[in-house]
């Protein structure tokens, strides 16, 4: 990351061209100023068992659970090149008198299905940071407490054992002080509607998410996290001229390491919840479920990764890693089309002729099946080239 302090000479004369005041002149004199980011490059070729989803289909930009079923009529094989997971943030750091007050933001243009693949290409920025911190308080869109970030595998797709990790970006109020954090952030539901069908998200969340997680070291050097949740599910509306207004109790508990090995490393997180719905597996399942009276029923799920990486010397390094996602729904209530379990494998091989300088080849095999036995699969091997700013 490019780093800049905002000198005496610079705030001088943004003061001398009318641009500041004495004291906001004074605070850019004490401000650093970073810019960073990665440019990557992506070529895949993706085989889907039951036919491919369309080009504009997010699970032809990285691996989405739940989004590997296929479209018939569509052929096995395809081939996508991609410039979409490039990056790019700017951060600032102000010293005010001891207290630190810091600002980053950062886009990319993953996600979307405005452009096309016809001339341009064209793709919109979207937000995935941005936040305030000053002192030992954040506020803003920044990773969910409820994930370890850190311990996320080096794998060329976007997540890597996507369906194995709490994976959120999501606006938050986030206490920190050493190893400890509290949050609370964003409620949103998704549910089941009962006998199974759309996803129902609801908007009506009244109470945010609370969120502990406490961060610790080894003397042997391996740093391990442990997370807790509770959430109120929620859902007020009107289904069928029936009316609906519901709660229910969602809770998880997640942990998350990264254990050294020599120079090599084991990564990891094991993660169980009821109501956990979005934070886990990119919503693969939902929170919660209608029965027959109208009531949410909690959804209970279970999931992890391990991932080994090797280093062959400086500049050539693997890594191994198995990942797996579970539900334990009530067939009666959600019907056989609700999504059950998923899992994945991936194999690479990572190159650095220099560190800012990244080529690599991976193997992604990834399964996933509905209660009613309906599955899909998808085999893909991606080649990439990152160069970090």
């Amino acid at each position: 990351m490019k780093q800049a302090r905002l000198t005496g000479v610079c705030a001088a004369t943004l003061l001398a061209l009318g641009g500041l005041g004495t004291a906001q002149a004074s605070a850019l004199d004490k401000t650093d100023v970073e810019f960073g980011g990665y440019l990557k490059a992506d070529i895949m070729f993706s085989d889907y068992s039951n036919g491919a989803p369309d080009s504009n289909n997010i699970s032809r930009q990285f691996y989405v659970p739940g989004a590997i079923y296929g479209v018939d009529g569509n052929g096995n094989q395809v081939t996508d090149f991609q410039a979409r997971e490039t990056r790019f943030n700017f951060k600032t750091v102000t010293d005010l008198d001891g207290h630190t007050l810091t600002g980053f933001i950062e886009l990319d243009f993953m996600t979307h299905a405005d452009g096309d693949e016809r001339v341009s290409n064209s793709y919109s920025p979207r937000i995935r940071h941005a936040f305030i911190s000053y002192d030992n308080w954040t506020i803003g869109q920044t990773w969910t407490t409820f994930m370890n970030p850190g311990a996320l595998p080096e794998n060329l797709d976007f997540v890597g054992a996507t369906e194995g990790t709490p994976f959120a970006r999501q606006a938050q109020l986030r206490y920190s002080n050493g190893g400890f954090q509290i949050a609370i952030e964003n409620p949103e539901t998704t549910i089941t509607p009962y006998g199974g069908g759309s996803r129902i998200t609801s908007g009506n969340g009244v109470m945010p998410d609370l969120i502990a997680r406490y961060n610790f070291k080894t003397s042997g050097g391996a740093s391990f996290s442990v997370m807790g949740m509770l959430r109120q599910l929620e859902l007020e509306t009107r289904i069928a001229n029936q009316d609906i207004d519901s709660t229910e109790l969602g809770y998880g508990a997640s942990v998350a390491g990264i254990i050294p090995v020599g120079r090599d490393d084991i990564r990891f997180t094991a993660t169980y919840g009821e109501g956990l719905g979005r934070y886990v597996a990119l919503n693969f399942a939902n929170g919660a479920v209608l029965d027959n009276n109208n009531d949410l029923q909690a959804i209970e799920s279970y999931s992890g990764f391990v991932s080994y990486r090797h280093w062959w010397n400086e500049q050539w390094r693997s890594s191994l890693t198995l990942s797996a996602f579970s539900a334990d729904n009530d067939v009666s209530l959600t019907g056989g089309t609700a999504n059950k379990e998923s899992y994945s494998g991936y194999i690479n091989l990572l190159y650095s002729p220099v560190k800012a300088l990244t080529f690599g080849v991976e193997y992604m095999y990834a399964k996933n099946e509905r209660e009613n036995g309906t599955d899909g699969e998808l085999n893909r091997v991606t080649f990439s080239a990152k160069y970090v700013l």
